[in-house]
This record gives C-alpha cells, sequence and structure tokens, in this order.
C-alpha cells in the first residue's frame, strides 16, 4: 500500500529556506517516480517538481526553477525537497505522491485526486 509522510515544513521569512522530506517506502521508490505538490487556499493543486530514480531526471516548474531542489536518499526511503530563496507566493500545503517524472514534465497518476495514499503535508507559510 501506499504511504507518504511529509515533514519538514514551517513559519519562514521571504527569502528564507526550508528543507521538507517526504518518507515513503522501499517499494514505492522501487515502482514509482515521486513528486511534490503543493496547494494553497483559492489555487489550484499545482506539481511542483519529481524525479525519476531509473535515471535521475529531475522536473521543476517554471516558478521554483533556480530556488528549488529535489533528492532522494534511496537507503532512507526519503525524497527531499530544498526550498530556497522562498516567496509569499510558495505559501501553501505541500505534499508528495507517485508521478511519472520526465524533464519536461510530471504526470500524476489516474487516481491523483480521489487517491487514499495522500499524506497530511506539510504547512510552508512565507510571510514577514
Amino acid at each position: 500500500q501506499l504511504q507518504f509522510v511529509e515533514s519538514g515544513g514551517g513559519l519562514v521569512q521571504p527569502g528564507g529556506s526550508l528543507r521538507l522530506s517526504c518518507a515513503t517506502s522501499r517499494r514505492t521508490l522501487d515502482n514509482w517516480h515521486i513528486g511534490w505538490f503543493r496547494q494553497a487556499p483559492g489555487k489550484d493543486d499545482e506539481g511542483v517538481s519529481c524525479i525519476s530514480k531509473t535515471d535521475g531526471t529531475t522536473y521543476y516548474e517554471d516558478s521554483v526553477k533556480g530556488r528549488f531542489a529535489i533528492s532522494m536518499d534511496n537507503a532512507k526511503n526519503i525524497v527531499y525537497l530544498q526550498i530556497n530563496n522562498l516567496k509569499p507566493d510558495d505559501t501553501a500545503v505541500y505534499r508528495c505522491a507517485p508521478v511519472l517524472c520526465t524533464a519536461a514534465q510530471m504526470v500524476p497518476s489516474a487516481q491523483h485526486r480521489g487517491a487514499d495514499y495522500w499524506g497530511r503535508g506539510t504547512q510552508v507559510t512565507v510571510s514577514s
């Protein structure tokens, strides 16, 4: 069964940084690529970044390119998202989920919206 536990969020000032963690299982990492999504009140759920274990390919949404960095510790079954130079518009609940990840895009699973694997997410609040 797929399971994801997000952590690492918090309240930071503009320009600050956080390191988000997505803890999952060995089986999950062996069978799916992992993406980070975020959702803020009044906004659509959006894909932020993803990583492909098979070839190391990463994808970043344009608004976070150059500021965020995704990585994976396969031994610990954790996918990280380092988020730097934060802006108020980065404020959202961040969650991880299985995706198809390429350099050009991240494609959610067919069950994306109603899936029961969603974790509680971790809140990132950027405010002065």
